[in-house]
């Protein structure tokens, strides 16, 4: 089954190849990511929406997948902490989750047979209260560039953070819905083939 991930994002793309040999990955470009204030279960969904419209559907592939995640602020369910720009932004982000839960949702939109096919799914994430000292090592190691929130819980954060509800691969950029459905196609596929 050859699969088309429509993301920049490696994390993405080394889930993916974790699971299924024939992904090409390419970064979309120039969708419109902002969104209005609304919660961050719809604004999630807008956005893979959008990236879902900006993917050629030409058949050079059998399955096309869009992603997006967001960092809800834990005070404000209609604020998302978007990926921070500099080390500045990194750590007031992480400031604000730090010693505290808070949810991290992910919407996906999957192409196969004509269609596309969403889902929205959220986790529920719990940072501990960590020293001073690791926010300077989390900081410094720029784990936190690209990352929604300013942390990626596969990395460096992982020892300081407990998924407390939900998938993993929720806060890692996929809903698990979509993985789950990408299975049952590969397992399709591989029967129409032999």
């Amino acid at each position: 089954m050859r699969i088309l991930l429509a993301s920049a994002s490696e994390r993405r793309g080394a889930i993916l190849r974790e699971h299924f040999s024939d992904v090409e990955q390419v970064a979309l470009q120039g969708v419109d990511e902002s969104v209005s204030r609304q919660r961050i279960s719809e604004q999630v969904r807008e956005v893979v929406s959008r990236k879902a419209d900006a993917v050629s559907t030409d058949q050079s592939y059998d399955v096309a997948v869009v992603a997006d995640t967001l960092v809800e602020d834990p005070d404000d369910d209609h604020n998302a902490l978007g990926k921070p720009n500099s080390k500045e932004q990194a750590v007031a982000m992480l400031l604000r989750l730090r010693g505290r839960r808070h949810r991290v949702w992910s919407a996906t939109m999957v192409y196969a047979v004509g269609q596309w096919q969403a889902s929205v799914e959220h986790a529920l994430v719990e940072i501990d209260d960590f020293p001073d000292e690791v926010l300077v090592e989390l900081i410094e190691s720029e784990s936190w560039v690209g990352k929604a929130g300013g942390y990626d819980l596969a990395g460096m954060m992982g020892n300081h953070a407990q998924l407390i509800e939900g998938s993993e691969s929720t806060v890692l950029g996929f809903t698990q819905a979509s993985l789950d459905l990408l299975e049952e196609l590969q397992s399709l596929f591989s029967m129409s083939r032999s």
